[in-house]
């Protein structure tokens, strides 16, 4: 069994994806006047659309190759809520309020069993969020889809002046973290790597997990739009952190002569055990691939943030903000410096 797996050697490298990103964005130049301008911060998870007294918001994602371990265990009426929460989880970045959404299904052929359990999932997470499916598009591909993938747009809104871009972030905040249901819809081929070179199936349970393995990646990402709203309604809040592809990496998207520690990260669930055991994956790896239980990050003042941690049974406190730059991660003290 081959040790010391990388996203790399899985077949994703995070750093190519950011030069690919880095070039496609190099060629979009054109700017519109008026009404509906994009408004030119960088690294927000989702866009901000100048619209009067308020931005609207745009973000897109799709589920990745969690459709695969669906397609293994025959079980679809689950990824419609990734689909969901993937793109909503960016949009409440910003504090934006997700409003409408639309789905793009590409098949190899046309299912209506297997439309018909996506669309439950989708359901279940448009009622999750608050959110309403406005329209989408199921495109037959035969020649270029060899099963199925989804992914989808949101559109948010949020007034000026309730907008959060990280900008505000001070020394003496500290970082929140709610929980994660699991490993989300992120690092999932580096997941499936891991078992497959093992010689696990997805059917198959090992020691530590209380389901199947392919149950524990199938169980449907977190969706914190009501929570993360609600949080920002009562507290002051200076920086919202979506834990997905990049890990602890997304952080670097908050202002950036700050450095974040993260000090007493939470305890990983079982998943996430097995994956670095197995793989023989380093912590530097880890903590840069999955989001290690804590799935999403609030970073406040210490006032805010104690009483956040009181009142919610999913929020812990896992660090602070420091003068310096880069996110470290204190236990191995592990330094990433770039997105």
């Amino acid at each position: 069994m081959p040790k010391g797996w990388t996203y790399s050697e899985a077949g994703v490298s995070i750093d190519d994806k950011s030069k690919a990103i880095s070039s496609l964005v190099g060629e979009l130049k054109f700017r519109r006047d008026g009404i509906g301008q994009m408004v030119r911060i960088p690294g927000l998870f989702a866009s901000l659309i100048d619209f009067g007294d308020r931005y609207l918001t745009l973000a897109t994602d799709g589920v990745g190759t969690k459709i695969l371990v669906a397609k293994e265990l025959g079980i679809w009426d689950t990824i419609g809520i990734d689909c969901i929460a993937m793109n909503v989880n960016d949009t409440i970045c910003v504090n934006a309020e997700p409003i409408s959404f639309v789905d793009y299904i590409a098949v190899d052929r046309p299912d209506d069993t297997l439309t018909k359990e996506i669309g439950i999932g989708l359901e279940k997470g448009a009622a999750m969020s608050n959110m309403e499916i406005v329209g989408g598009e199921i495109a037959v591909l035969p020649e270029m889809v060899h099963s199925v993938d989804l992914s989808g747009t949101c559109l948010g809104h949020v007034k000026k002046d309730r907008v959060i871009t990280g900008e505000t972030c001070r020394e003496g905040d500290v970082i929140v973290s709610l929980k994660s249901s699991g490993i989300h819809s992120n690092g999932l081929t580096l997941a499936r790597k891991v078992f497959e070179s093992s010689n696990i199936s997805l059917k198959d349970k090992i020691k530590g997990l209380p389901k199947s393995v392919g149950t524990e990646l199938l169980i449907p990402t977190e969706i914190y739009v009501r929570q993360v709203l609600e949080i920002t309604e009562s507290h002051t809040v200076h920086g919202l952190v979506d834990i997905t592809g990049g890990g602890l990496r997304n952080i670097l998207r908050m202002r950036k002569n700050l450095r974040y520690v993260i000090d007493n990260p939470i305890r990983p669930a079982p998943i996430f055990g097995a994956i670095q055991e197995l793989g023989g994956v380093d912590d530097r790896e880890m903590y840069q691939t999955l989001n290690m239980s804590m799935g999403f990050m609030i970073i406040a003042p210490e006032s805010d943030a104690e009483d956040i941690v009181r009142k919610y049974r999913n929020a812990d406190a896992v660090g602070r903000v420091e003068a310096g730059t880069g996110v470290l991660l204190e236990p191995g003290n592990i330094l990433y410096e770039t997105y």
